[in-house]
């Protein structure tokens, strides 16, 4: 039952409907509240219930101490939970485990369900096999439903089984541009007992990126897939209030540049002011000048910066893109009357009381990429060239220096003669780069190596070719501004007679099949295709990894010669290893500079100075030549993005096609595990588990299984990417009869935990410490002073009973919210991870699987301490947590082999109750299982009660 302590109750006419809703400025101090905190406020207005809710977290909420480190704990429950399929299938079995464990225990395993709405979006299958070619879509749906056929046919089974979870089948979009284009509401409305309530669209999603529905004023962020289960089943999150950034812009974003330069010039300065935990909030006159697709491709870059979320307030530009996108007109009223009335509309004048404050002037913005492995190193493009000539020789070991590659020298050769003028009097256009005029750029490391490609082709490869150059990823592929300026780029560049190089691997992935119609209502198709940007499928391809394999000739070439070639993609992630197992440097463009550097095929090029090639009018050809006008690009967004185009795709969303929809279907509460499926496997999870939890104990004479630098990311950490033939995970599938064209990648395997321990900290981009020189996932087994594989070693570690440890630097588990950075750390037996501070989603999903976070004190690190991983630990007062307390620190204690130890006390980053009570428990879902077994206590035997699962 629902209490009303303040009063909040009221009501809402719009159009002739009445909405029950809860007023915010019910709350002394809600006026002066960021709009992010005012929707958290109305969230506890609305399930104050006295026991998990009570008045004093609303009170907390309303008094929030702008100017204070996070202290007070609230709960928030969110409207929806928003999946994909990498993630969700993890989700999704976890429930179906649950069941059964509910069965074996004499409970109903119907009580396992959603009591949450879910929305689960499969996107993240698609690999890009076959691409140039008009039949690359139709090739790749093959392999997709070839290699997930067990994935998907779980999921049709889920969708029956379980009430509330809504699945949209592969080649609808990618999950955060459906969120945005269909499933968000920004305002929900739900009926319950004959009242129709209304209250502010919020979501919690299991893929870091699901800020980006914060461009349409919805709060949402990513958690992982651990966390999401108990969300799922209705436990609410458990939070502190956190500090607010209040984001002021002004200005406006100038010709020439695009949401890509905005969103990294962002990036960049959010990392460098510090705002990982916190929430952003955009405010000022500028955010009027923000079109809502660059404001979604802010939000969903929040992960690339560190905070939680990004918003932006509900304003006009809100409800226009609410119409474009086929919103029904009662549900735009019904956005606009209740952000008026709630205090949540965009004032451009109005500034709350923010913790803390960043400013920006737009016009300031310049063109940019991000490179070469994270998002946040920004580089101007007219320093690119400079850049990469630098960055190169960080992934190049030996070579001889020259100043011009041989596509310098090909068009040195074919370029027009300058006219009788002296070089500074010569037009721009028509000059041709003359390296002596360039002294500044520094020579770079070269290894020409003459390839003869598929076709009978022969070129010429070196560090720094681009061997990827993809339009993919929702970050971008949701704004018909680069969209259709890309389009605009190709079509210029195809009717001055330029090509990219046959080299290049081209795609064109885009977030929606809506992007399609638009591109095909313009008329764009060819000239992208003429260019090699065939479509390739509709879902995040490239920026997830899944890249697919290069031209065998150029694979071969590249591992050959050692070459650091690069990847131009226009997506969110470019972390080492990630996109493509050949591919030492990636760089994040927006998607006209994506097909602008697979017409350079190099990163040694200089946009300004650098021709791109030879028109056929024999006229040298630049960058400025075919970058499309403002005015034209808004002009084909005038005559081809409309209404229509949204409310047809959207259709039938849920429907599929009918491949998807000829899926046998199988039935029943409970799934029917397949014990020789290499794709969906009972996991172990509740193994030995007792309807109470064991004592929590300190640990003893633990084992470091890696000791890790700063930036480890959750892709070093997850297994993602190509299974490689020789890692145990490749092994495992070879011994079952899998052959390696059928391997598929990790994150379609993510329902086999065989598969997953196995590439847990396998990155081949890993840097053990425990270790001289060596990078991918092996380690030293302290048991036998060899080196070994990570998994082997915790084999073996496990065998002899030995705990094992992390050791981590700063910033530990960037990145994406994935859920088996967890559970692969968990299962390989790892106790605690030590670090010098962690990512906010990873370290929830460490305690979500029972594994303790802990943090070196201020100033102290692995290094000050002398630690070098050689070491065995302890750790006392972790038992503290069975008194019902929350120890703020614990004991660790080194000891070295000369018997000497090292004694420090690490900070506990447990940082809720909420949280202690998951880690008392060992885990978010031992927490929610044992809760619903006492809420259904009378259907369980005195016998039952004491039973272990078989599972």
């Amino acid at each position: 039952m629902t209490l009303d302590t303040f009063g909040a109750r009221g009501e809402l006419s719009v159009d002739g409907r009445t909405y029950r809703i809860h007023r915010i400025d019910a709350v002394d101090g809600a006026s002066t509240l960021p709009y992010s905190l005012k929707v958290l406020l109305e969230n506890a207005l609305r399930t104050e219930d006295g026991i998990n809710v009570t008045a004093d977290h609303i009170r907390s909420l309303g008094q929030w101490r702008h100017d204070a480190e996070p202290d007070t704990e609230v709960l928030f429950t969110p409207a929806r939970v928003l999946t994909q399929d990498l993630s969700g299938i993890p989700a999704v079995m976890d429930l179906v485990l649950m069941r059964d464990v509910m069965r074996e225990w004499g409970g109903d395993p119907s009580l396992i369900n959603p009591l949450t709405p879910v929305e689960l979006v499969i996107d993240h299958s698609a690999v890009v096999e076959a691409f140039g070619t008009r039949g690359a879509l139709a090739r790749n749906i093959d392999v997709e439903y070839e290699q997930n056929s067990e994935r998907y046919l779980f999921l049709r089974w889920a969708q029956t089984a379980f009430a509330d979870l809504k699945v949209v089948p592969p080649g609808t979009g990618i999950v955060h541009q459906v969120n945005l284009e269909y499933l968000a509401r920004t305002v929900m409305v739900t009926e319950r007992d004959g009242i129709i309530e209304a209250f502010p669209d919020t979501c919690v999603g299991t893929d870091s990126h699901t800020p980006m529905v914060n461009g349409m004023g919805v709060l949402g962020w990513g958690i992982g897939g651990i966390e999401a289960e108990a969300a799922m089943l209705g436990q609410p999150i458990s939070m502190l209030i956190p500090r607010v950034v209040g984001f002021k812009l002004r200005g406006a974003i100038p010709d020439g540049t695009t949401a890509t330069d905005v969103v990294l010039t962002i990036t960049q300065t959010l990392r460098e002011h510090g705002v990982v935990g916190k929430f952003v909030e955009f405010y000022g006159e500028g955010v009027g000048a923000v079109p809502l697709a660059n404001r979604a491709t802010i939000g969903n870059m929040s992960p690339e910066f560190g905070s939680t979320v990004a918003i932006f307030p509900i304003d006009e530009i809100t409800l226009d893109y609410l119409r474009l996108t086929g919103r029904p007109p009662e549900q735009v009223a019904l956005v606009e009357a209740y952000a008026r009335e709630q205090g949540l509309w965009h004032d451009p004048s109005f500034e709350a009381r923010y913790s803390e404050y960043v400013e920006l002037d737009l016009s300031t913005i310049v063109p940019s990429i991000a490179g070469p492995k994270r998002p946040q190193d920004r580089i101007p493009l007219s320093e690119a060239k400079d850049r990469w000539r630098s960055d190169v020789r960080n992934y190049v070991v030996e070579g001889h220096d020259v100043e011009e590659t041989s596509l310098d020298r090909d068009l040195s050769e074919t370029l027009p003669a300058s006219d009788p003028l002296p070089p500074d009097e010569e037009p721009e256009a028509r000059r041709a780069p003359d390296r002596r005029e360039v002294p500044s750029v520094p020579d770079r490391p070269s290894r020409p190596v003459s390839v003869t490609l598929d076709d009978g082709a022969r070129v010429e490869l070196d560090h720094g070719s681009v061997v990827i150059s993809a339009i993919t990823s929702c970050t971008n592929t949701s704004n018909p501004s680069v969209m259709l300026g890309a389009a605009l780029l190709a079509k210029n560049a195809v009717e001055r007679g330029l090509s990219t190089k046959p080299w290049v691997k081209t795609s064109m992935a885009p977030g929606s099949q809506v992007v399609s119609n638009y591109y095909d209502k313009a008329g764009m198709w060819p000239y992208l295709e003429k260019l090699g940007y065939y479509l390739v499928g509709y879902g995040c391809t490239t920026c997830s990894g899944n890249s697919g394999p290069l031209p065998a000739p150029v694979s071969a070439a590249i591992a050959e010669e050692d070459l650091a070639v690069a990847a131009v993609l226009s997506g969110n992630r470019n972390f080492e290893g990630r996109i493509n197992p050949d591919v030492k440097m990636n760089y994040i463009a927006s998607p006209p500079l994506v097909i602008a550097y697979g017409i350079a095929g190099r990163m040694d090029f200089d946009f300004e100075s650098d021709p791109l090639g030879v028109g056929d009018d024999g006229e040298a050809v630049y960058l400025r030549d075919i970058w499309p006008s403002p005015a034209e690009i808004d002009a084909v967004i005038a005559s081809s993005v409309s209404q229509d185009l949204f409310e047809e795709d959207y259709a039938d969303v849920f429907v599929g096609d009918d491949r998807w929809r000829s899926l046998p279907t199988p039935s029943g509460d409970t799934f029917a595990w397949d014990p020789r499926s290499t794709y969906v496997r009972q996991p172990p999870y509740f193994a030995g588990m007792r309807p109470e939890p064991e004592p929590v104990q300190d640990i003893r004479a633990a084992r470091v299984l890696a000791m890790l630098g700063d930036s480890v990311t959750t892709d070093h950490i997850s297994p993602a990417g190509s299974i490689k033939v020789d890692s145990p995970a490749g092994r495992y599938l070879i011994e079952r009869g899998v052959e390696r064209r059928d391997f598929n990648s990790y994150g379609a395997r993510r329902g086999n935990h065989e598969v997953m321990i196995r590439g847990t900290f396998a990155n081949i981009r890993l840097r053990n410490q425990l270790l001289d020189g060596i990078e991918g996932g092996f380690t030293r087994n302290f048991l036998t002073g060899e080196q070994e594989t990570i998994y082997d070693a915790a084999v073996a570690y496990g065998r002899a009973g030995v705990p094992l440890v992390v050791l981590g630097g700063a910033e530990y588990g960037t990145g994406s919210s994935r859920d088996w950075a967890a559970k692969g750390t968990r299962l390989l037996g790892v106790k605690a991870v030590i670090a010098e501070s962690f990512e906010r989603i990873h370290r929830s999903n460490l305690i979500g699987m029972g594994v303790l976070p802990l943090q070196y004190p201020p100033g102290v690190t692995a290094a000050t301490l002398g630690l070098d991983g050689t070491e065995t630990f302890s750790i006392s007062g972790i038992s503290e947590f069975d008194s019902g307390r929350t120890p703020r620190t614990v004991r660790v204690s080194a000891a070295r082999e000369d018997a000497t130890t090292v004694d420090f006390d690490a900070v506990v980053r447990v940082d809720t109750p909420g949280e202690a009570a998951y880690f008392r428990n060992g885990g978010i879902l031992p927490y929610v299982l044992r809760t619903l077994i006492k809420g259904a206590q009378s259907d369980f035997s005195p016998e039952v009660a004491n039973m272990s699962t078989k599972s």
